[in-house]
């Protein structure tokens, strides 16, 4: 990281260094694409799967450039919004320049894809010293050398100080209408959830019912559901806030309205008008609470393996197999279920969505109904909803209830969701790293060592600078993938690189709070140590890292 005296700049030079920096990213990352796609084609001039295999490291290295590149552009957008408003002030000038800074040092240095993986442009990547000199413009030079110095970073975090407890460090970019949204979610959580949600963590119980019934009174659960079938019709943006505060509360409580959020768009995107009828109202209202049940054991993210089947019996279909990993299925009361309803159609395409309905159960009698039985597996954290491994023999579902009335289309439905459930997961993670942020920052304040509170020790108050610099990069990422989805277009592609970076920022954000802690946090009673096990499981569902990255890097080589 540079050490540079800081560049006294008015904020719009800060607009066009980041704008010009951006577009010398995105160059380097489309002959980086060139670069890789030469190695992974095939004779016929199509990508070569095999060769994509082999060339992972590549492959996802090339994923993270794309990640990093977008994200510069990204802040070089963000800024010159603000200053358009202006809205542009210090605080928004030094988040901007301190990521675009050290996120630029890094795509032309080497980019962290885990902690023992790294991708450098040259040699991971294909590109020479003497080339990857051309991408490196004055503006990037620029940034780099006066972004991430540690003047700036002890300017952000004095910003940080005289903040207090503010809904987020600097402008979010988003208008007065998603603000008041946030207040009024951030209200909710810590009058509600902060004070309770490591009791109930540390007692693994279920998230009571009367937050749940609190929560589709703010009308959590219908927030993107049109207003003709009882939600409030609101664009992503607005999905992207609540599932931002409710998860910066508690994961569990922002994941709740994941749930409905799913099961919503895959009925809103296949259903029948009389499936959406049906059951879309009862979600938005709260009044039935659903689960997603698609994973199996020995499949994972291979859906095009799974074994899960459903048989026609007259008006009935009827499911026999084995699920994993379902979260909160004891209370749910429905479940949207893939199953293989054509067995001689191999692959994706033998695939059907059923939407299952069950009575609720409790920890006495999880699953009152016949044909459905199911075990808990414990879990280090991403508590109170519990998860469990689900046994199907041959359990009832009407014929009716065949989601679209297809055979055969579960897997597309099922893709349909990707993109929303992506965006959503990102949001949660900024909400968990913004979590780690305010416990770690009141934790150095409060903690005296060596006669002066933590965070005036440098390291540690680096530490909190660049967790709340990384934070305001994921948010624009996600709020941007958000934007593209409310716009129509396809986003799978920015969707997955909020999720992927969101992640990485969430568990970041977590350790370094917890280091900050020092051995106070690997103690059950502190609550970063449950912000640590949110933390993690952020990079696995909902697509791993590495799946992630693996899609990220076939759109981008497909496309180039």
């Amino acid at each position: 990281m540079s050490a540079s005296p800081v560049l006294q700049t008015e904020p719009q030079d800060i607009v066009a260094l980041a704008t010009e920096a951006g577009a010398a990213a995105k160059k380097l990352v489309a002959e980086a694409t060139r670069r890789v796609r030469a190695r992974v084609l095939g004779q016929d001039g199509k990508i070569d799967a095999a060769k994509l295999e082999t060339e992972q490291h590549a492959t996802h290295g090339l994923a993270w450039l794309a990640v990093y590149g977008e994200a510069v552009r990204e802040l070089g957008a963000y800024a010159a919004a603000l200053q358009a408003a202006g809205r542009l002030g210090e605080t928004e000038t030094l988040l901007v320049r301190i990521g675009a800074g050290e996120y630029l040092d890094q795509m032309f240095g080497g980019i962290p894809m885990s902690q023992g993986e790294m991708v450098r442009p040259v040699g991971s990547l294909g590109l020479s010293a003497k080339e990857l000199a051309q991408f490196r413009t004055d503006a990037v030079e620029a940034m780099i050398a006066t972004g991430n110095t540690a003047q700036n970073r002890a300017a952000l975090v004095a910003k940080i100080r005289e903040g207090g407890g503010s809904a987020t460090i600097g402008d979010s970019g988003l208008d007065e209408d998603m603000e008041a949204i946030r207040s009024e979610m951030r209200r909710f959580g810590k009058a509600e959830v902060v004070d309770q949600a490591h009791e109930w963590h540390l007692k693994n119980a279920y998230i009571p019912m009367a937050i749940i019934e609190k929560m589709a009174e703010l009308g959590v659960f219908g927030l993107t559901i049109p207003e003709e079938y009882g939600g409030m019709g609101m664009p992503k943006a607005a999905m992207c806030v609540v599932s931002e505060e409710l998860s910066r509360a508690y994961i569990g409580v922002g994941s709740l309205g994941t749930r409905s959020e799913i099961a919503a768009e895959l009925i809103l995107g296949g259903g029948t008008e009389e499936q959406k009828q049906k059951f879309l109202p009862k979600i938005a209202s709260g009044e039935i609470l659903p689960t997603a049940v698609f994973t199996e054991p020995n499949t994972g993210s291979d859906l095009a393996s799974l074994r899960t089947k459903a048989v026609k019996d007259g008006d009935t279909w009827k499911i026999s197999g084995n699920k994993t990993w379902i979260t909160h299925p004891v209370r749910a009361d429905i479940m949207t279920v893939l199953v293989r309803t054509k067995p001689e159609e191999k692959g994706h395409r033998g695939l059907s969505m059923l939407i299952a309905e069950k009575p609720r159960g409790d920890d006495a009698d999880p699953f009152p109904v016949e044909g459905l039985s199911g075990g808990e597996i414990e879990v280090l954290g991403y508590r109170g909803m519990k998860e469990y491994e689900l046994a199907f023999e041959n359990f009832s579902v009407p014929a009716e209830n065949l989601l679209g009335g297809i055979e055969g289309k579960g897997f597309a439905q099922l893709m349909q969701t990707f993109e929303s459930a992506r965006i959503q997961t990102a949001a949660r993670a900024i909400g968990v790293a913004q979590s780690a942020l305010d416990i770690g920052l009141r934790y150095a304040e409060e903690r005296v060592q060596f006669g002066k509170p933590l965070i005036n020790f440098p390291r540690v108050a680096d530490k909190l600078a660049m967790m709340a610099v990384e934070i305001n990069i994921a948010r624009q990422l996600t709020y941007f993938s958000a934007r593209e989805k409310d716009e129509g277009k396809r986003c799978d592609l920015e969707a997955g690189m909020a999720k992927l970076l969101g992640a990485r920022v969430a568990w970041a954000a977590a350790d370094n709070a917890l280091q900050i802690h020092g051995g106070n946090g690997f103690a059950l009673e502190y609550q970063i140590s449950r912000v640590l096990c949110d933390a993690r499981i952020l990079s696995i569902f909902e697509g791993a890292a590495e799946i992630q990255a693996q899609v990220i890097a076939r759109r981008l080589l497909e496309t180039a």
